[in-house]
């Protein structure tokens, strides 16, 4: 798996990450943006996706993995088609920001492949307050199932994994920015 996570890591680095003066969702400033969702929609960056995804999460006893919708939308794809090879099929569910306005009018997709008292690891693309990822969790436990793991590809190492702490979460993060840099420098020599 290092290898997969030395190439994830350059073309993390390749297309995602951006450095210069930026306004984050957070409203933080930052010197450097990552925009996760060029890498995951990219054919090999999804697939490297999924399987580091998947073997960061192969010793929990889940059924699924869910995030909110958009920026989680292609992780969980790519961890729900790789996990196939993994022998252990995991569902989706995808949580919307505000509830459907027609329809069932509900928050969370793909509550049918699961059951009361599931466990599901939530996804997310890049930790900064992990408020994403709180309500995220909130909203899928409304639902009756169960939040086993939170994860991301990047902490952006700015209280976004003390603030999960504090709600009970431990963050299995991919990267931090410091490991993704090492990495990405080393996959170039």
């Amino acid at each position: 798996m290092h290898e997969n996570k030395r190439r994830l890591a350059g073309l993390l680095l390749e297309k995602s990450y951006r450095e210069g003066n930026i306004i984050l969702a957070s409203g933080r400033k930052s010197d450097y943006y990552f925009d996760c969702r060029v890498t995951a929609l990219h054919a090999e960056g999804s697939r490297l996706i999924g399987l580091l995804f998947n073997d960061t999460l192969k010793n929990l006893n889940i059924r699924g993995v869910g995030g909110m919708t958009m920026g989680a939308d292609p992780l969980i794809s790519a961890v729900t088609v790789t996990s196939v090879d993994f022998g252990r099929p995991l569902h989706g569910l995808l949580v919307r920001k505000e509830v459907k306005g027609h329809g069932t009018g509900q928050y969370v997709e793909g509550l049918g492949n699961f059951s009361a008292g599931d466990s599901v690891a939530m996804l997310d693309d890049v930790v900064t307050t992990g408020n994403s990822l709180l309500k995220a969790c909130e909203r899928i436990r409304t639902t009756g199932l169960n939040i086993a793991a939170v994860c991301a590809i990047l902490d952006r190492e700015e209280g976004g994994h003390e603030k999960l702490e504090e709600a009970g979460y431990d963050l299995l993060a991919l990267f931090t920015r410091k490991t993704l840099l090492e990495l990405a420098r080393k996959s170039k020599i």
